[in-house]
Order: structure tokens, then C-alpha cells, then sequence
């Protein structure tokens, strides 16, 4: 039986002063409604892998991330939903908080893992599961070709065209699905990365490997705000003012980083008038748990 359920993804328009302005159609596809905890492109990540584990008869999960990582939470909760065991190799030292309580909960076994040892994840399965058939192997962030097969069927559920698609990147894997599913579609939407981290042209070497055909895209790498969970004041007064005025959650780690470099571009005439813009939600609202702190409310 194939791993699978129905998603729920809708897309709405947002309504700003400063899109009217300057003459464009904004909307947002709200991956982060296609489950509470397995959302966004977390799911589509996963769903192959997922069938491939279930079709080499695997029955245990094993996947990497950081003590805040939504991808090691939503691996734990799909693993509990489709039966299979899960553990996480978490980087760093052994810490206790909301997201690995939630990733215990789901039944996850965590192995807190030092940063060196962390860099070859290879080594690190292969030192504590070598010769144990039943597990199978998920990489950091689900990157991977199966990943990026998940990720291209976005693009059969928008029942109207764009011409530019925008969201935001961490390992290049959905970036490198929704470009395979506008090629696919034979469209001329332009595709726009945003970085979440510092010198995000490396990206280019997670996004080329899982792509069907060389293409043409954009990355946009001035929007990381120091780094991979970094981020200031600036960013969190506009994650603040996003939600209060859209009642659309997001959090400041990609999906505000994304939707802040949206609105920059926007105000610097990036688009031209007349231009239909899609921003991808791509979930993890569950990072705001670790930046309570930040939004001093």
C-alpha cells in the first residue's frame, strides 16, 4: 500500500498597499495546512522516501538535524503515523526543548551528536547501524532526488499560471522539485531561491544534481540576516506585522526570510507591473518555538 494522504494546500491572495502600487498580484500557497506537524515541503520531502522504505521492507527511520529542526520533527511524526521507528542524529550537545520534546513524544529515539562527527553522516549511520537490514537511510532535510520528485507535484495543483514562483531555500531540494515541475509544465515562470544562509550561491550544488534538465533560475542571497537561524529586529517586526495583518503564521527561519526578501524586491520595482507572483509557505511554523525570546511580546 502506497504511503500517502490527501493534501490540503490552498492558494490565497495577499492584499498590500505596496503590491497595489506597484502593480502586482501576489499570492501564497499555504503548504503549511497540508498537516500540523508533517508540513509544507517536509511532506513532499518525505512521501517518497517514505514509499521506498516501505518497498525494501525497512521499518526503522533514521534521519539528521539541529535540537531545532522541523524536519526532524516531522520525520518523527510521520514515522509514527505510518509505523514506522525513527531516530535523529541531533547536532551539538544533549539540550532539552519543545521541538525534540514533541520529536520524543512522536516516539523518536535522539542521539546528540558533536559537530565534527556530525559533518559525515555516512560514517555516523554506518557506526551505529551497519549491520541492521531493517533501517533506512534519510539524508539532513530529506534532500534528495526522491525529495525533489515530491516536491515537482506542487506544481499539478495550481490550477492558474505564475510568473514568478518564490520560496525560500535551505538544502536546494525544493527548489530543485518545483523547478523539475515547471519544466515539466512547460511554463515560463521564472524561479526565485531565497537563501537561508549565508553565501547561499552554494546552493547551486544542492539545486543542479536533482535537476531533469539545466535551467535557468534566481537566487536571491542578501536575505539570510547573518545566517541559518539568525535573524534581527528588522525581520521580526515584519514576521510580527505579516501575521497580525494576514493571520497567515510564519516563522522568521525561512518563510519570513522569503516572504521579507518578496516585499524588499517588490518595493525596488524588482517585478514588472502587471506580474503574478506565487510565494511558497513551506510550513515549519514549529521554529517559532525556538525563537520565542526574539519577538519580546
Amino acid at each position: 500500500m502506497s504511503i500517502d494522504f490527501e493534501i490540503y494546500s490552498p492558494v490565497h491572495q495577499i492584499h498590500d498597499k505596496l503590491f497595489d502600487e506597484q502593480g502586482l498580484k501576489v499570492f501564497i500557497k499555504r503548504d503549511d495546512l497540508i498537516h500540523p506537524i508533517i508540513s509544507g515541503n517536509k511532506w513532499r520531502k518525505l512521501k517518497y522516501l517514505l514509499n521506498e522504505a516501505q518497498s525494501q521492507n525497512k521499518t526503522h527511520l533514521v534521519t539528521f538535524g539541529g535540537a531545532y529542526s522541523n524536519h526532524l520533527l516531522a520525520t518523527a511524526a510521520a514515522a509514527a503515523k505510518f509505523g514506522f521507528k525513527s531516530t535523529g542524529f541531533v547536532r551539538g550537545e544533549e539540550v532539552n526543548n519543545d521541538t525534540l520534546f514533541l520529536c520524543r513524544l512522536h516516539g523518536m529515539n535522539l542521539k546528540f551528536t558533536d559537530r565534527e562527527s556530525y559533518r559525515d553522516k555516512e560514517s555516523l549511520f554506518n557506526k551505529h547501524f551497519a549491520n541492521d537490514n531493517e533501517v533506512f537511510f534519510i539524508d539532513e532535510g530529506g534532500s534528495s532526488a526522491l525529495g525533489a520528485k515530491g516536491c515537482s507535484e506542487l506544481m499539478a495543483e495550481l490550477s492558474e499560471t505564475f510568473d514568478h514562483i518564490i520560496c525560500a531555500c535551505g538544502t536546494g531540494t525544493t527548489a530543485a522539485g518545483i523547478i523539475n515541475g515547471i519544466t515539466d509544465h512547460q511554463l515560463l515562470t521564472q524561479f526565485h531561491g531565497v537563501p537561508v544562509l549565508k553565501n547561499g550561491e552554494f546552493l547551486r550544488k544542492g539545486i543542479d544534481p536533482f535537476l531533469e534538465k539545466p535551467s535557468t533560475y534566481h537566487l536571491h542571497t542578501d536575505y539570510h540576516f547573518g545566517g541559518y537561524g539568525k535573524v534581527n529586529d528588522d525581520l521580526i517586526c515584519f514576521v510580527k506585522q505579516f501575521v497580525a495583518s494576514t493571520g497567515i503564521l510564519i516563522e522568521p527561519i525561512y518563510t519570513g526570510k522569503m516572504l521579507y526578501a518578496l516585499y524588499d524586491l517588490a518595493a525596488q520595482n524588482y517585478f514588472l507591473p502587471g506580474s503574478r507572483i506565487l510565494a511558497i509557505h513551506t510550513g515549519g511554523i514549529w521554529g517559532l518555538l525556538g525563537m520565542k525570546d526574539k519577538f519580546k511580546i
